[in-house]
């Protein structure tokens, strides 16, 4: 039920009861386009770029609704700061990276589009350990920046470590709600999660 959610606020899926609200506006059955138009991005889970763009037409592809042009190049460049190594490789086609800079190259063109809120889903699947630590730092980095995040992630510890606050969803429901730290040392999250004692 996770992805299904995102999908679900980014207008891909419809859901059969309840309300979408952002920033007061209820955006329930608004057309995807109007959604990122309004503020939502996503970096999807499996990434999801253009393989035989290069990395900075794909970073371009990110802010093709935007109307502002004069903050593109200051939006290129904060992406090419957060993930110097997209900058190293723009010039290569996105589908000969690394899952790891192909991760980064996806949550960089979620950014080129000034989202209100980013939503990441599933960033450090099927990455090496050392992408991952890299990942969410970046992330941390990304929100203390003034970017909200929901972050739909596996990797729980790595997640509530990262978050402010958590949810836990099973089969489509939120169980458990609440501080990520009290998450964290709750003892049902811990064993059925964590896999501490």
């Amino acid at each position: 039920g996770k992805s299904t959610t995102l999908r679900a606020i980014n207008g891909l899926n419809r859901p059969r009861q309840g309300r979408i609200r952002f920033e007061g506006r209820d955006i329930t059955m608004a057309p995807p386009h109007e959604i990122v138009g309004g503020g939502i991005a996503q970096s999807p889970e499996g990434r999801r770029l253009f393989p035989r763009m290069t990395v900075t037409e794909n970073l371009e592809m990110g802010a093709f609704q935007r109307s502002d042009k004069e903050n593109f190049q200051g939006d290129m460049d904060r992406v090419f700061e957060l993930f110097p190594r997209l900058y190293e490789r723009r010039t290569q086609k996105a589908g000969t990276m690394s899952g790891g800079e192909q991760q980064m190259c996806a949550i960089g063109r979620a950014l080129m589009a000034r989202p209100k809120l980013l939503l990441l889903d599933e960033p450090s699947m099927g990455l090496a350990p050392i992408f991952v630590e890299k990942i969410f730092e970046i992330v941390r980095t990304i929100n203390a920046q003034g970017t909200p995040v929901l972050l739909v992630e596996q990797n729980a510890l790595m997640a509530l470590d990262t978050a402010h606050r958590g949810y836990v969803m099973e089969t489509g429901k939120i169980t458990l709600a609440g501080a990520a730290a009290d998450l964290k040392s709750n003892e049902a999250v811990r064993k059925a999660y964590l896999g501490l004692e």
